[in-house]
């Protein structure tokens, strides 16, 4: 019954911004770790950031770090990636995903719940 619902992707020009959005319903949203992975064609599925319950743990990966945001309204079950001055390598599938069985999870394997993904592209 669980059910992670992204949104916000789309085909933009380098340099510009994005928020991806996701919606969670039949979690505890707040008790949840929530997560943001990348998908880019002819690459494996990667970690780009992550946030605790309260927010008051974040994490990114390094070539995200400085430009992506992660963030979350638990008021509104929602985690959101905004990203800026977006690059063409960061075109990729996000997926967003949720756990509350591991601390501090940066990796997929420590995320139970997955959403079915936006896709982002950045022209050059």
């Amino acid at each position: 019954q669980v059910q992670l619902v992204e949104s916000g992707g789309g085909m933009v020009q380098t340099g510009s911004s994005l928020r991806l959005s996701c919606a969670a319903s039949g979690l505890t949203f707040s008790s949840n770790f929530m997560g943001w992975f990348r998908h880019a064609p002819g690459k494996e599925r990667v970690f780009v950031a992550s946030i605790s319950g309260n927010s008051n743990w974040t994490a990114y990966e390094d070539s995200v770090k400085g430009r992506f945001t992660i963030s979350r309204d638990n008021a509104k079950n929602t985690v959101y990636l905004v990203m800026n001055s977006l690059k063409p390598e960061d075109t990729a599938d996000y997926y967003c995903a949720s756990t509350n069985r591991y601390w501090y999870p940066v990796s997929a394997r420590e995320y139970v719940y997955w959403g079915q993904g936006t896709q982002v592209t950045v022209s050059s």
